[in-house]
């Protein structure tokens, strides 16, 4: 494999693992409250396209490091939003 394959699968590595801490936490903690809303509902859809392209352009690294990337802050997202609508509920 040439020098910038090996940069990019390390550096996709790297992006798709990172939210794996957090999604830990969240899990183990179920606190929320710290994290945007916001950020985490365009990220999840930004990856979710990045899926959706790499489907069309028919390229597996993409749809796989997204896939991955998409479980995991799909999972922070759905703590967030379930954890919110308990909020309101007590407000």
């Amino acid at each position: 494999m040439e020098f910038n394959g090996i940069i990019g699968n390390v550096a996709a590595f790297l992006t798709t693992l990172s939210f794996l801490p957090q999604a830990i936490k969240t899990i183990r903690s179920k606190n929320t409250r710290q994290l945007s809303l916001p950020m985490y509902v365009m990220f999840v859809s930004g990856v979710a396209l990045w899926i959706y392209y790499g489907i069309r352009s028919e390229q597996l690294p993409i749809i796989l490091g997204n896939a991955i990337t998409f479980v995991l802050a799909g999972t922070i997202l759905a703590y967030k939003l379930r954890n919110r609508s308990k909020e309101k509920r007590f407000l």
